[in-house]
């Protein structure tokens, strides 16, 4: 069972969790795929698909020709700057174009049969998003969307030990960066922790408060948001695109324990009650540090991709994950607007 089936939110994503559907399971030797965008992150796609076994980068796109060129240069693949010049025999494709064009070029693949990991967040918008999973299940393909931080091994391993979080609170900091100006820090940093949170609560969410700022930009740069389940579980979150120093941290609060996981180092700090218990007038916390191999997140996402076309199987991160992420997002931002007063 998918993660976020177990929540309140399930019966709305109209997604099917069944690929027993699917009409292009690959089994070949080699699975065929293109990077369509290869600006900051796409071009990591790129890379790891070209060294990566059962699997041929046939094709980069990217509307910046000089772009497309140094990413095919390094790949040794083909660069193109325009879809339709991609060769329509490609079993998947990776889109990381700026979220206001996913839909236009996620449809151009989807209505043909090919396989999309879509990057965070899904789309622009809730009915965006519902199209782009419709356009999936319709066409019996993978969609999986690129929600790298569930691929954190520090991450993996924080879900496995806070069972039931009463309190989680959320920390990404970063200085400012022209590349993802287009949307706000919610849709841009924010949503990372929006996703690991749904993810962890696994209950209806009954009370949104937030509130941001415009910065540097014409968009909210600064955001903090309450999130309050049905559990009596609460999330607080903070993002930030203009700070001095980068801080990627959750901490989590659970019964008789709290976690706290750097993102950066993927390693958890761990501390708990002790033999005496909480009986004593200074209880006894034991303090340690949960160590966890560390892995590029990014390599075990475009991995996890490979694997569910091959296979048929449900992505980890699937459409409706993304779905919610957006929804939940989308509600922060109206939350901010009405505070600002807009």
């Amino acid at each position: 069972m998918n993660r976020l089936e177990k929540t309140a939110y399930s019966e709305q994503a109209g997604e099917s969790r069944n690929y027993g559907h699917l009409h292009r399971q690959i089994m070949p030797d080699k699975v065929k795929v293109a990077v369509v965008g290869v600006g900051h992150l796409g071009k990591y796609h790129a890379r790891i698909y070209s060294g990566m076994p059962g699997v041929e980068l046939v094709a980069v796109m990217d509307i910046d020709p000089v772009r497309s060129r140094m990413a095919a240069e390094e790949c040794g693949t083909q660069a193109l700057t325009a879809i339709a010049n991609l060769p329509h025999e490609i079993d998947a494709v990776s889109v990381a174009v700026p979220t206001r064009d996913h839909l236009s070029v996620a449809r151009s693949f989807l209505a043909r049969g090919v396989h999309a990991l879509i990057e965070k967040p899904l789309a622009s918008n809730e009915e965006e998003a519902q199209e782009i999973i419709d356009l999936a299940h319709g066409n019996g393909v993978i969609l999986q969307v690129g929600h790298l931080e569930q691929f954190n091994p520090g991450v993996v391993r924080l879900k496995e030990l806070a069972k039931t979080p009463r309190f989680i609170e959320a920390h990404r900091l970063g200085q400012f960066s022209k590349r993802s100006i287009d949307v706000d820090v919610v849709s841009d940093l924010m949503i990372h922790d929006i996703d690991v949170i749904l993810s962890m609560i696994k209950s209806e969410i009954t009370a949104i408060y937030a509130s941001g700022c415009e910065v540097l930009t014409d968009r909210v740069d600064i955001a903090n948001a309450r999130i309050e389940f049905a559990n009596k579980a609460v999330a607080n979150v903070t993002a930030s695109r203009v700070s001095k120093n980068a801080i990627r941290r959750i901490r989590v609060f659970a019964e008789a324990h709290y976690y706290g996981l750097d993102f950066q180092s993927q390693q958890i700090e761990e501390i708990h009650l002790g033999e005496s218990g909480s009986d004593t007038e200074f209880p006894d916390l034991v303090q340690n540090t949960i160590e966890v191999v560390p892995k590029l997140p990014l390599n075990a996402e475009l991995e996890d991709f490979i694997d569910c076309i091959k296979t048929g199987r449900e992505p980890l991160v699937s459409g409706q994950d993304g779905l919610m992420a957006v929804r939940v997002a989308a509600q922060i931002q109206q939350r901010i607007s009405d505070s600002m007063g807009n």
